[in-house]
């Protein structure tokens, strides 16, 4: 064969890179489907529902779990995070100010508050507060004390996100505001901080996820049978049961409520993003 011969001959080429790319959507495909593949076949269908779904353990629940369990749960998110936002904001504007001592203590509570796992959160609001303060009764009694619990740890990530959404505004409109006359106080609560909550909605959002299942940390505190949430609700029906069925149930109320929830902050996300473009 001739050097002309050769030459002439076609060369090899490799795989594309899109033809790479769907190897390897195939590939992860496959491995996905032989590891349903295989949960399906070795599994114990049988005893998985014997304990965890029994129609008739799951019917003695309701309509308690919704009308006690869930609405405590919803009560106890929804309080603190009210009182996780006003804290983090007061906290979010120390974290901005000019004063020195204002921005440090804010600091020490962010880093605090951050690093500490929510059960000693709990532990400390249901244990320490009344040894620090004898014969003082947290208003609310159970309701208060979560609140407290929840508000004091959202508050830390809630300030962060806030003054993140506060620095995120222009500092054009804080000029043009003080152009127009209005003081800095004013001007940071008409125009700075309702633009810095469009900004830092989503987020918010999704901190309101995240305290709904931190409420099940209210079994710490001692709640009365009216008082129990989702977890504590779940938990003693299984253990009066000797049925995980009640805790499946349970986890299927969170989701009632979590994944509506995601589902709104996906769409916030979506529309801030598009609103950027």
């Amino acid at each position: 064969m001739t050097d002309t011969d050769t030459a002439l001959q076609p060369k090899k080429k490799g795989l594309t890179r899109r033809q790479k790319r769907g190897l390897s959507r195939g590939v992860q495909y496959a491995v996905f489907a032989a590891a349903v593949i295989a949960f399906a076949v070795t599994a114990d269908w049988g005893r998985l529902q014997n304990q965890f779904a029994q129609a008739d353990i799951a019917k003695q629940m309701f309509p308690d779990v919704i009308t006690l369990a869930l609405k405590n749960t919803v009560l106890y998110t929804l309080s603190g995070f009210v009182v996780g936002l006003v804290l983090g904001m007061v906290i979010a504007l120390m974290r901005l100010s000019s004063v020195g001592p204002y921005r440090w203590l804010a600091s020490v509570y962010i880093e605090i508050f951050r690093g500490l796992p929510a059960l000693l959160i709990f532990i400390f609001v249901g244990v320490a507060v009344p040894l620090a303060f004898p014969g003082t009764e947290i208003p609310g009694g159970t309701y208060g004390k979560v609140a407290l619990a929840l508000g004091l740890v959202s508050a830390a990530y809630m300030a962060e996100t806030i003054r993140a959404g506060i620095q995120a505004v222009p500092k054009g409109q804080t000029e043009a505001a003080r152009s127009l006359g209005f003081s800095p106080a004013k001007a940071m609560v008409s125009i700075i901080i309702p633009q810095a909550f469009r900004i830092i909605l989503p987020p918010l959002t999704n901190e309101l996820v995240l305290l709904f299942k931190d409420s099940s940390l209210v079994l710490f505190l001692g709640v009365t049978l009216e008082e129990r949430e989702l977890s504590k609700f779940g938990r003693d029906l299984a253990s009066t049961t000797a049925n995980s069925t009640p805790i499946l149930v349970a986890g299927l109320c969170y989701l009632l409520v979590t994944i509506p929830l995601s589902f709104v902050v996906r769409r916030m996300e979506s529309k801030a993003q598009e609103a950027i473009r």
